[in-house]
């Protein structure tokens, strides 16, 4: 008997051009859905209150609604006009036990909970996902209001759960600042599912942490083409889905996205990572939210700019930036640029609009 199909249209503004009809099937929803029950997961259980800070449009809100149905969870819905301040007052009322959202939501609330106090004693675990959340987000949330942090990867054709950071029984002992550098991963495969990490050739790169190369993955409740579109003979291969993430792969098997592979950032002949610049450029005191695009470059190809917005209040000059970066990376990874904005164009989802960001820098 067919499965039943359940088409899903990408309708919010993408970085890569025309949209895509994801075609999802009942039997990969209901699995996905066990695998967001499963303790090294989501955990999430008849006793939880899931608030996914997510539209219902965008991957089925990371399918958690649909994992609270099967097993009997509260849901609790924000809204579409949702705002720091009312994510956090819902989070109280209704004592959130899990709740789900971009790295931007979850930007916007500390800043809430640094202005107001809140009670999230509540709260077991705040999942993110979406694009890799700044290391030293993850640490206030964890230091100052003791809430967990789950770094998870996913997308649309994945329904979307692949990865998620958590550390293993005997990593639980090891320094402080090795345990956030393992959980600012993307993290581990969840079970049920196969991923490979591949270069250019096809080939399977060295699990060492260092060497990128393209996220490929197969398994039960990922997708196997798009409605009526062209681009599934790029996408799907002989059973895997080409993800179009660079990423490394350690010998833990821990994955760490590096960038899109749109994204990255080729200069000199070497790849400059945006996700790693703009995290760093995050975890400056006075910076609240930062997108590195490429600009094109007569000599070197291409070229890093950095689009920084300032927490309110707060004052940062360039010069004081360039001296925060200048530790963490080679010179020659440093930003040409640091244009401060008001605020960086997002998708309907919350991600950074890069596509946006260019066209403006390169007027």
């Amino acid at each position: 008997m067919n499965m039943l199909k359940i088409l899903m249209k990408m309708i919010q503004q993408a970085t890569t051009g025309k949209p895509k009809g994801v075609v999802y099937t009942h039997r990969g929803i209901v699995l996905h859905s066990m695998a967001l029950s499963m303790a090294d997961t989501a955990a999430i259980s008849e006793s939880d209150n899931v608030m996914p800070v997510v539209p219902m449009f965008h991957a089925n809100a990371w399918g958690m609604p649909f994992v609270s149905v099967m097993l009997g969870a509260n849901q609790v819905m924000p809204g579409p006009m949702m705002t720091p301040k009312i994510i956090a007052e819902m989070m109280e009322k209704y004592q959130v036990t899990i709740s789900a959202g971009v790295p931007t939501i979850w930007l916007g609330l500390l800043q809430e909970l640094e202005s107001k106090s809140y009670d999230t004693s509540h709260l077991r675990a705040i999942l993110c996902g979406g694009s890799a959340a700044p290391k030293g987000m993850i640490r206030s949330y964890e230091s100052k209001f003791n809430i967990p942090f789950l770094h998870a990867y996913g997308m649309t054709e994945t329904t979307p759960i692949v990865t998620i950071a958590r550390l293993k029984s005997y990593q639980m002992d090891l320094p402080e600042e090795e345990r956030l550098e393992i959980r600012a991963r993307q993290g581990l495969v969840v079970p049920g599912l196969d991923i490979k990490v591949i270069d250019d050739a096809g080939d399977e790169i060295k699990a060492d942490g260092e060497e990128m190369g393209e996220l490929i993955v197969r398994g039960p409740w990922i997708a196997d083409e798009y409605y009526n579109d062209d681009r599934t003979k790029d996408a799907f291969k002989e059973g895997w889905l080409y993800t179009g993430d660079v990423v490394t792969i350690d010998e833990e098997g821990s994955i760490k996205i590096v960038d899109r592979m749109g994204d990255l950032i080729k200069s000199g002949g070497e790849w400059i990572s945006s996700v790693d610049l703009e995290n760093t450029l995050m975890a400056h005191p006075a910076i609240f939210e930062a997108a590195v695009i490429a600009v094109p470059d007569e000599k070197w190809q291409e070229r890093p700019i950095a689009c920084v917005v300032l927490k309110p209040n707060q004052t940062a000059t360039k010069e004081e930036i360039y001296e925060f970066l200048e530790p963490e990376f080679a010179k020659w990874w440093l930003p040409d640029e640091i244009i401060f904005m008001e605020e960086i164009p997002k998708t309907s989802v919350g991600k950074f609009l890069k596509r946006e960001l260019r066209e403006r820098v390169n007027k």
